[in-house]
């Protein structure tokens, strides 16, 4: 019996602190669950506490299904690189899209014709301050969906300083373009530059291309010799193919050379920069054993209707003639 009543207030005191507790938690749940009102938008820290989950969500569940999809499309070995990046990056940005949505919606309790409204007034905004971001932004996806330019083409594009600038494509972002140069260096381009201007990609359509090497000779040198010269320089070349052969065309008669072409073919287009310094090396060599004339610019000056008098260095006979003509100027002004 004493036991039992030594052991009341200790009975009574843990009754207390539960009661205590869970007014603690009633309080902690209701300023958790307190919505707060902003203009038209109801805020809850719940609510900005599960649109983040949300949105967590649909980064992990993008990774999954890229990685899903990946490995599925990695078994057939003939689909095209550039589909698979063109999917892959379209599966991210639909997943993220309806994530980023269904976060919004919770955290600040939106509908769609909210959504809607807040896009377009954001679209009107893009028109006039952003223009050049929203337009490398839609030249992005023209990119993704037309497919001009695939992950892992060979391309050249002019630069802002008129300079070309030759590499892989690394990867096709939403507002700019990776290339890999051949110096490996990563050149960022906007994508509307890809889309608004020309360039030239060497990977599209057939996989051969064909190089062509300028050349001019003296008016006074053997054509023939020439032509079967060209065709010697391309023989043995790395990466030029046989099939279609290699072919010469006499192009012009130029101000000062006979203009000709050689004309080869290859299955690595991306490599045309060092072909090309291969057969120049071999035709220079070539023509100087067969003593082919490679003509620099001149000019020929003629005289017509009047004579030079050329006056031997070291003759006297200048400053005589001068004293003469100052003696004569004196005594006509005397």
């Amino acid at each position: 019996m004493v036991e039992a009543l030594s052991q009341m207030p200790l009975l009574n005191l843990s009754l207390w602190q539960l009661q205590n507790a869970g007014s603690v938690f009633e309080r902690i749940w209701y300023y958790v669950n307190h919505k707060f009102t902003i203009g038209k938008f109801e805020i809850s820290l719940a609510n900005v506490v599960i649109g983040v989950l949300i949105f967590v969500v649909a980064v992990l569940i993008s990774r999954s299904m890229r990685s899903f999809m990946e490995r599925r499309m990695a078994r057939h070995a003939r689909l095209d690189p550039g589909i698979q990046y063109t999917v892959l990056r379209l599966i991210h940005y639909f997943v993220i899209t309806i994530g980023v949505l269904f976060a919004l919606k919770t955290a600040f309790s939106l509908d769609l014709t909210t959504l809607a409204v807040v896009f377009s007034a954001l679209s009107i905004g893009i028109g006039f301050g952003l223009q050049f971001i929203a337009g490398d932004i839609a030249s992005g996806f023209i990119l993704l969906f037309e497919r001009p330019v695939r992950v892992g083409d060979f391309i050249s594009i002019t630069g802002p300083d008129n300079k070309i600038t030759e590499g892989r494509v690394q990867s096709i972002n939403l507002r700019t373009t990776i290339v890999i140069t051949n110096d490996h260096i990563a050149a960022i381009v906007p994508n509307s530059k890809l889309v608004n201007q020309n360039l030239i990609n060497w990977s599209y359509g057939e996989r051969r291309s064909r190089i062509s090497i300028p050349i001019g000779i003296a008016y006074d040198s053997d054509i023939d010799l020439v032509s079967q010269t060209l065709l010697s320089a391309a023989e043995g070349i790395e990466h030029v193919l046989e099939e279609p052969k290699p072919k010469v065309q006499f192009l012009n008669f130029g101000d000062y050379s006979l203009n000709f072409r050689l004309l080869v073919w290859t299955d690595r287009p991306r490599r045309h920069v060092q072909i090309k310094s291969d057969i120049n090396y071999r035709i220079q060599r070539l023509f100087k054993e067969a003593k082919i004339e490679i003509p620099f610019p001149q000019q020929d000056l003629n005289l017509r209707g009047g004579a030079v008098q050329f006056i031997p260095a070291g003759s006297e006979l200048g400053p005589e003639e001068t004293e003469e003509e100052d003696d004569a100027k004196l005594k006509m002004q005397n």
